[in-house]
């Protein structure tokens, strides 16, 4: 499995892309970059209510203070944006967590105007509902 690229390569490996339609090919290739989630964690308060996709999304803080973050999704581009997400808020610690707007990222990879509504607020309730977890461990 591959590894899930920094924020700058991120951004990079977007704007290479010719079309949406790469960009859309992307997203799924970055979702296959996450960890597989274990069964055991597909469980009732790991899933994010908003997403018309199931969502898992797991949270953990090491002992150096950042959150490791763990997700899955049943739909493949979701399971991408989930990545994307991941890709944001890496190495941080709660309280960074909280206070890091996502929505200049996303303009940046020109991701929100692609994507559907359902979508756009599956994504908002990903955000949201990581923000709560991040608010829950400080």
């Amino acid at each position: 499995m591959a590894t899930l690229p920094d924020k700058e390569k991120l951004v990079r490996n977007f704007n290479r892309c010719a079309n949406w339609e790469e960009k859309y090919l992307y997203v799924i290739e970055l979702g296959g970059c996450l960890p597989e989630l274990s069964e055991s964690l597909h469980q009732k308060e790991n899933i994010i209510s908003g997403c018309q996709s199931q969502v898992w999304i797991v949270m953990h803080q090491a002992d150096d203070g950042t959150i490791q973050m763990f997700g899955d999704s049943d739909a493949a581009i979701v399971k991408g944006l989930i990545a994307i997400v991941f890709i944001l808020y890496y190495q941080m610690a709660a309280q960074d967590i909280i206070a890091f707007d996502v929505r200049p990222w996303f303009a940046q990879l020109a991701l929100t105007q692609h994507l559907t509504p359902s979508r756009s607020q599956g994504l908002e309730a990903m955000i949201r509902a990581i923000r709560l977890k991040a608010q829950a461990l400080i």
